[in-house]
């Protein structure tokens, strides 16, 4: 079974999939669907067909009507279309197989060292993408949709190319989307690591504006406003961890001194994690003072070897914050992310994914 993706991307059947994803199993009628697109029951009668012809859709029983005859009732078929998502991150990568409804089908970890040449780490994605689209706890070979690639910025979303990642400057100019479209024979789409968690937040159905911090080997924020991505016009928004709190702090590899990624991380690297939490928030604050967003979000490897101590430490400047009147009013609820240690690569399958349902921002 194969699936025509560039199809699957119009408008009004993006509308009518992500009603069906909504509706879950117990599926929604034509007549629904036409009520809540704006389309008309004949437009919907085609879009369904062909996705029922695609094998994406399926008839999921009748339901009584208050007139005429019982109405069919249809629902997504969610094992009919996979994306892999591919967290790169500075020395590890992370793999992971969804299906259309968001759920994990399939996961890999491997050692990586992002610093190992161009080569080296296009070998290990196209290793462990081959693993995962053959998974053979899955009822024949999965339709894979495409990948999705996070790893650290600055980069071109846009256009899948790398800037000058800190502290590996060799990437600066890297055509990373189109170099592993060439070797995997399916599209890519590449984003930043923050980004592409607070998109899969934001799909999973966290609301509002929010930032999501994430601490790991290094550390950004992913930004939602309004329920959308924000990226920046060059893809430069969120690039949290370098904004300068400490005028003669120590050396940051992005070539500053006093960046809170470089506070946050010594203090780490120190074993204090309530100092770290401490800078953070003070970040945290930074940012809540210049959006007015509603939610702070923790993640990272780093936040989840202490989660208690980074939302005590970051919730309580946010408080502070507040109480002098630098907030807006009331402190922002800090919380950790869910998804774990996944959550950047569940965000990366969502760069495949959420468009197909009418995100825009994916």
């Amino acid at each position: 079974m194969g699936v025509n993706l560039p199809a699957l991307r119009s408008h009004n059947t993006a509308l009518v999939l992500g009603l069906l994803r909504a509706a879950g199993s117990d599926g929604i009628s034509r007549l629904e669907l036409a009520e809540r697109t704006g389309l008309t029951p004949q437009a919907v009668s085609k879009i369904t067909a062909r996705l029922r012809a695609d094998g994406l859709a399926e008839e999921a029983g009748r339901r009584a009507s208050t007139g005429g005859k019982p109405r069919t009732v249809l629902r997504l078929v969610p094992g009919a279309g996979h994306a892999i998502g591919v967290h790169l991150d500075r020395d590890e990568l992370r793999a992971v197989l969804v299906d259309l409804s968001g759920a994990v089908v399939g996961e890999r970890r491997t050692p990586l060292d992002l610093g190992a040449g161009a080569e080296a780490v296009l070998a290990a994605v196209g290793r462990e993408a081959t693993a995962l689209a053959g998974v053979e706890s899955l009822p024949g070979r999965p339709t894979l949709l495409g990948l999705g690639i996070a790893l650290p910025g600055p980069l071109d979303h846009a256009h899948g190319v790398l800037r000058r990642v800190t502290g590996f400057p060799e990437w600066d100019g890297f055509p990373l989307r189109d170099a592993l479209a060439a070797r995997l024979g399916v599209p890519v789409v590449v984003d930043k690591d923050t980004n592409a968690a607070a998109l899969g937040l934001a799909a999973a159905g966290e609301g509002g504006s929010f930032a999501y911090l994430h601490l790991g080997t290094g550390l950004g924020a992913g930004l939602v406003i309004g329920g959308a991505v924000h990226r920046g016009a060059r893809t430069g928004a969120g690039e949290f961890g370098h904004q300068v709190v400490a005028l003669d702090g120590p050396p940051c590899p992005c070539g500053n001194r006093g960046c809170v990624e470089a506070l946050c991380l010594a203090a780490v690297a120190r074993g204090e994690a309530a100092e770290a939490a401490r800078v953070l928030g003070v970040g945290a604050a930074n940012v809540v003072g210049l959006l007015d967003i509603d939610l702070v979000l923790l993640g990272g490897r780093t936040v989840a070897a202490a989660p208690d101590t980074f939302v005590r430490g970051v919730g309580a400047v946010l408080d502070a914050h507040a109480r002098r009147g630098g907030g807006p009013g009331s402190p922002v609820p800090v919380r950790l992310a869910p998804g774990g240690a996944r959550a950047v690569a569940e965000g990366a399958a969502q760069l495949l994914l959420a468009p197909l349902f009418g995100r825009a921002d994916g």
